[in-house]
């Protein structure tokens, strides 16, 4: 058998409350608990939004506390509602001017799909001029399902290594998009 030697740490990296990690792990930890999102609201998912920033729901306690209703400020954006051709534009807009790292989620049948307007005057999903991170389905989806949602974002934007936006594989797909 042999011996199992058991050694002291490193100087530096030893007391009560000390940790050692990386920094994107650090970082990923706090942006996903401060994210400040975007709501861009068009229909019935937005008043189930304004349901989850209730008091029954409380979406604050996530660290989404603040809204922002400036793009320039906001790093989640959140498509609500049935989205019409001619907002495409507008909606695509409102993206770019957000700085990055920017986040995306669909909430509800019409912002993921179109939902049950499948005509010319409506997009068939938002995905077709900007890139989405999470889908929430639903019509309209339930608060717990918006939070499943946001737990999602959450989840990616702890995880998502810092030099993932400079990749050659991300400048592909938002070149995809139109998006320099």
């Amino acid at each position: 058998m042999s011996e199992i030697n058991i050694v002291d740490a490193p100087p530096g990296i030893e007391g009560s409350g000390f940790f050692a990690t990386n920094l994107d792990k650090v970082i990923g930890l706090a942006r996903s608990h401060s994210l400040w999102p975007l709501p861009f609201a068009t229909s019935c998912c937005g008043i189930e939004f304004m349901a989850t920033m209730g008091s029954h729901y409380d979406f604050g306690r996530f660290g989404a506390e603040r809204l922002s209703f400036s793009p320039r400020q906001a790093d989640l954006l959140m498509v609500m509602g049935t989205i019409a051709k001619k907002m495409g534009p507008v909606l695509k807009q409102v993206y770019l001017q957000m700085a990055e790292p920017r986040w995306v989620i669909a909430v509800g049948a019409c912002a993921s799909s179109g939902g049950i307007f499948d005509t010319y005057s409506v997009l068939q999903g938002i995905d077709e001029i900007i890139p989405v991170d999470v889908y929430v389905p639903g019509c309209p989806p339930r608060p717990e399902a918006i939070l499943d949602g946001f737990g999602k974002i959450q989840e990616l934007v702890k995880n998502e290594s810092g030099r993932r936006r400079y990749s050659d594989q991300y400048k592909k797909m938002l070149a995809s998009y139109g998006i320099e």
